[in-house]
């Protein structure tokens, strides 16, 4: 019987149910797995090819993932291809830039780009910036506050180019893979999961097609549309290398110890505790010490959060780390046991820090231990411009895992060289006093003293505390006072704070 719509009661209430079906309205698709791969998939022949096939224009915002970081290709590839496609007044939104993207400054100079968001620029094109190069201020973001932004729209993303190790004929991409030992690897995909997921249109570059499915994937096909073929994506020495730093240094290796020793103090070093260390020499030498303390008490962590390190990865196959949640994998130790570990997780930017939702993993921490560039009396931090005005660092999870976590520790030497490191008033505040919880240095440990029951706790461990003000004069006393950065009035820097607030401006450095 021939169905008729009109039969179908209130169907002006039924949404799409507004047509009958036809059966001669497509052809059974009975090819091999193998012929539809080669005849059916989001394989375009150029890089070119994709760029018109995502219909961007002039003006709109493209963006790019930092898992590559000093061995990136992507960004400098794409850019020139844009350029010489005769694109202009571009926004690009990367997580983060670093000195391999040199390049760009050119692409500013020429007008293809117009303006710039990211948690992080270094090396010269940040030298640059710091110096006047845009017209526009750069936007800086934490990675959970631009992954807020984009969630919510005030990041719109039109195409997001992104590169991956590995990437099936439909887009299931991930950051190794199974089908090839070693190469190039990256890990974890957190920080590209939310450009994929939000933006109007993503491509996948990648130097090695696997076949279908490429499971687990980090990257799933229905949030891609293009794949372009490449022959390389990234230095495999660039990757695995850069912010993270394994220390032999003395200084770094008692503020490790102490920082422990407060860990210990702090109530929260229990079992089933949770934790992040930062990618700092500092910062990462603490898990040795708590290592010790670890199998001493036979204390276990729950899990380990955030940008994951060999360290983290040998107390989880030790035992002492139950899971790891990772947004980004720091080395090839780290990529390794991603790819071969089922408790080891990849997660995204927005499971790792947004402030959308209380289930946020930062939320979930115990402890965590950060690095800084400088700190000042009221225990605000800078990780963002170094001591000269110039832009040399990242905002990275920072104020958010400080935000999250019950004990938020930060670990810096008093001075670096002639450069005191707790000052009166740092030179950009990227996170917040407030939820700052414990400085520790080479010299003494101050706590915050909005946190009186954690300051009982680590005083009535024996631990020597003084104020933070008593480090910053003797700060002072070794080094003495810096003179002044000189600025301009230009803002080159807008920082933001997690919730998208602006929480401090950077402006020009005089030449």
């Amino acid at each position: 019987m021939r169905i008729q719509l009109e039969e179908i009661p209130h169907l002006e209430e039924l949404g799409n149910v507004s047509r009958v079906f036809d059966p001669d309205s497509f052809t059974k698709n009975s090819r091999t797995l193998a012929e539809r791969e080669k005849l059916n998939n989001k394989i375009v022949p150029s890089l070119e090819d994709a760029i018109r096939l995502t219909g961007l224009k002039d003006g709109m915002t493209v963006s790019f993932h930092h898992h590559f970081r000093n061995g990136d290709y992507i960004v400098n590839i794409v850019m020139d291809k844009l350029a010489e496609m005769g694109f202009h007044d571009l926004a690009l939104a990367a997580s983060s830039l670093t000195d391999c993207h040199a390049p760009l400054i050119k692409h500013i100079k020429s007008g293809v780009i117009r303006r710039i968001e990211t948690s992080g620029l270094r090396g010269e094109l940040a030298n640059e910036i710091s110096h006047g190069l845009m017209d526009i201020p750069v936007v800086f973001r934490s990675h959970g506050g631009r992954a807020y932004a984009i969630e919510t729209g005030e990041l719109p993303i039109d195409v997001a180019f992104l590169g991956a190790p590995s990437c099936d004929p439909y887009g299931n991409a991930n950051g190794y893979s199974r089908d090839v030992d070693g190469g190039v690897m990256c890990g974890s995909m957190g920080y590209a999961k939310c450009d994929a997921q939000y933006a109007k249109k993503t491509v996948i570059l990648t130097n090695h097609i696997v076949s279908y499915p490429n499971a687990p994937f980090g990257i799933p096909e229905s949030d891609v549309d293009y794949i372009v073929e490449v022959p390389e994506i990234g230095n495999p020495d660039g990757i695995m290398s850069g912010a993270t730093r394994f220390t032999k240094n003395p200084k770094e290796l008692m503020i490790a110890e102490t920082a422990a020793n407060v860990i210990e103090a702090s109530g929260r070093f229990k079992d089933g505790f949770s934790i992040q260390m930062g990618s700092g020499g500092a910062s990462l030498a603490v898990a040795r010490f708590l290592r010790e303390k670890m199998l001493r008490d036979q204390i276990k962590a729950s899990f380990a959060l955030g940008g994951i390190t060999g360290s983290i990865v040998d107390l989880h196959e030790e035992g002492l780390i139950s899971k790891i949640l990772d947004v980004q994998s720091f080395d090839l130790r780290t990529a390794e046991s991603l790819k071969n570990n089922r408790f080891h997780q990849q997660i995204s930017a927005s499971y790792y820090a947004s402030p959308s939702n209380e289930g946020t993993a930062v939320n979930q921490l115990d402890l965590v231990v950060l690095s800084a560039l400088e700190v000042d009396c009221g225990y605000n931090v800078n990780v963002l411009t170094g001591s000269d005005g110039v832009i040399r660092g990242a905002i990275g999870g920072h104020p958010d895992t400080a935000y999250g976590a019950s004990v938020a520790i930060v670990v810096c030497p008093l001075t670096r060289g002639r450069i005191p490191c707790v000052v009166k008033h740092v030179n950009t505040i990227v996170t917040p006093g407030k939820v700052v919880d414990v400085i520790v240095t080479d010299q003494g440990v101050a706590v915050n003293p909005r946190r009186k029951n954690l300051l009982k706790k680590i005083q009535d461990a024996g631990i020597p505390l003084c104020t933070i003000e008593e480090l910053q004069q003797k700060a002072e006393h070794i080094v003495g006072s810096p003179d002044p950065i000189e600025y301009t009035d230009r803002v080159v820097g807008v920082v933001t704070y997690r919730d998208g607030s602006v929480i401090d401006l950077i402006r020009q450095v005089k030449d």
